[in-house]
């Protein structure tokens, strides 16, 4: 596989809501890089810590946290460029923008990500210090 196809994989697996799938596309080291200054901020290591992050996400957003690539999956090496729309609702709390997410692709696994907001601190609150 190719790493735009590993991401292209990862994707349309997430997009199913079948996260078994999409983390089978990460290594066993697999690094999460969570930007802002949220709870959910940071470093994630593993699929453990990650699925953990993402199953907050998803109880803030009482379901409703969704994320669709948006645009051409770009790569240079093994280096992948996805350009995403990601949304949710929170009672009052609203989230609907555009981002980068970045992936480092080795050996045919997610070794690396790193994601980037149009608007990080609209992010931020959204999620909750």
């Amino acid at each position: 596989m190719t790493a735009i196809e590993v991401i292209l994989a990862y994707a349309e697996a997430l997009g199913k809501g079948d996260i078994p799938t999409a983390f089978s596309h990460f290594s066993p080291d697999v690094k999460w890089n969570q930007p802002g200054a949220n709870q959910f901020s940071g470093l994630k290591k593993g699929a453990d810590e990650i699925g953990k992050m993402l199953g907050g996400m998803m109880e803030i957003s009482k379901g409703s946290f969704a994320l669709h690539p948006n645009g051409n999956i770009m790569a240079n090496g093994d280096l992948v460029a996805m350009p995403v729309r990601f949304s949710g609702n929170n009672d009052d709390r609203k989230i609907d923008m555009s981002g980068i997410d970045l992936f480092k692709v080795e050996k045919g696994k997610i070794t690396d990500i790193w994601l980037f907001s149009d608007d990080q601190n609209i992010e931020d609150i959204f999620w909750g210090k």
